[in-house]
């Protein structure tokens, strides 16, 4: 397309419909690019748009949730995908579940019936030379198009499979029983420590060998020739783990001057230092198993997990180097990219980050300022996370209340500082959507 307003968006999952529509519903000319069905990922069979593939739950509806929270700004935001999800709910208790063929194909009918979208079958082997572009391929990116990413960006900045320790939150962690320390007292004491005697650790191993582990697809067995998960350490034999990520050796309690038959380290997992990943936890193991035996870990007892261990097959962009916080590419104006490629994890999250894309992009083309949702919105802070927040090695992410903003007055009861911190970012939301002018009624998606 020629015209000044005018886009590309390739991929039609859940975030490159949600930013296609977010476009269109502004007046600009969306080329919407998808294979299917002329090519299928190994997970999907659908030739549906937005297809869920593994599960028809988009989790906790509450807004004492993460996810709840940015469920309902992204419903006042105008959001497709959550007016989809809204119109084909199934019941689920306090989660938000849908009839997946009816999600989908609600998705799919509004997306080919609005007319500033064309639909274009065909798979893009290289970065289009379009003026304003959003990358939205998922996590199973086809290998031509990754290898075209990878070849722009450069080595090193696109990863091929997600493999990650759990996830906790700092205030949920025992420090009576856990102590700060490095190795050998080597630079500063930045590593939390779990340390375990013999009979502790012991209960640990038969427990780690014995949990459940996922179901695996086909194309998930390739991270194990980079990253052994903890639980397949552990079946190698006793004390293997004593001589890998739990190795006992250089770290001493200074309370109390005792060695430790075994130690749990974790490290800061952002800058804020509110969230904790369990070091070398990488694990297959089913996510209330590792609820279960993780928290056999002294001091993890009563461990809030934000996100659990997971290794599959995952493209994704090292994100806090190559991208802003509107999702768009620091080294290219007008190419953006939303999804799970840019290391947003989960269904609300990846369409999250297409609405936030295209309202982006939206902005650019229409010459109208980009509002700042700042981090005290659950939007906001995800894309902040993504963009700079993370500390150390980049992984994926889910959206939790670690990553947001604290409030100034502390609260202690945790259902009413989460309540709080929602109220304050809906209010956020409120304000934005009735002074930008990225926002009108006639915009807001109603299936």
């Amino acid at each position: 397309m020629s015209s000044s307003k005018s886009a590309v968006v390739v991929g039609a999952g859940l975030a490159g419909c949600e930013a296609a529509y977010q476009l269109a519903a502004r007046g600009i000319e969306v080329t919407l690019y998808e294979m299917k069905p002329r090519k299928y990922t190994p997970a999907h069979s659908s030739p549906d748009f937005a297809e869920l593939v593994c599960s028809n739950s988009l989790r906790g509806a509450s807004l004492t949730n993460a996810v709840g929270l940015l469920k309902e700004e992204m419903r006042r935001l105008g959001s497709l995908i959550m007016a989809a999800a809204d119109a084909t709910q199934v019941p689920a208790g306090g989660a938000l579940a849908v009839d997946r063929g009816a999600f989908s194909a609600a998705i799919t009918e509004t997306v080919r019936r609005h007319p500033m979208i064309h639909i274009v079958e065909q798979e893009l082997t290289e970065l289009t030379d379009q003026e304003h572009v959003i990358i939205a391929t998922g996590p199973l990116t086809a290998e031509p198009l990754s290898h075209a990413i990878a070849a722009f960006f450069g080595e090193g900045y696109l990863s091929f499979f997600d493999a990650a320790a759990p996830i906790v939150t700092f205030e949920s962690i025992d420090m009576d029983k856990a102590f700060f320390a490095s190795r050998y007292n080597k630079g500063t004491p930045d590593y939390i420590n779990c340390p375990m005697t013999r009979e502790e650790y012991l209960r640990f191993y038969q427990a780690l060998r014995t949990a459940e582990c996922a179901e695996l697809h086909d194309f998930d067995h390739q991270v194990f020739e980079g990253c052994m998960p903890i639980e397949e350490m552990a079946r190698r034999g006793e004390d293997t783990m004593r001589f890998g990520p739990l190795k006992p050796v250089g770290l001493v309690d200074s309370r109390t001057g005792q060695k430790s038959y075994g130690v749990v380290q974790l490290r800061k997992d952002n800058r804020a230092g509110t969230l904790y990943n369990i070091v070398g936890f990488q694990t297959h193991l089913k996510f209330s198993e590792q609820k279960r035996v993780f928290s056999m870990i002294p001091g993890l007892e009563n461990a809030e997990f934000v996100r659990y261990g997971v290794m599959h097959r995952n493209t994704f962009l090292n994100a806090p180097q190559l991208l802003n916080s509107d999702f768009s590419a620091r080294r290219k104006k007008g190419l953006y990219f939303a999804g799970q490629m840019t290391g947003v994890e989960g269904y609300v999250e990846s369409a999250s980050s297409g609405l936030t894309a295209g309202l982006a992009l939206a902005a650019d083309i229409l010459g109208e300022p980009f509002p700042d949702f700042t981090d005290k919105t659950a939007i906001g802070a995800l894309s902040r996370y993504i963009s700079n927040g993370s500390a150390g090695d980049f992984q994926p992410m889910n959206i939790n209340f670690g990553i947001i903003a604290p409030l100034d007055e502390r609260i202690r009861s945790k259902a009413e500082r989460y309540t709080a911190v929602s109220l304050r970012s809906l209010s956020i939301i409120d304000n934005i959507t009735t002074q930008s002018n990225l926002f009108k009624e006639e915009y807001k998606c109603e299936l």
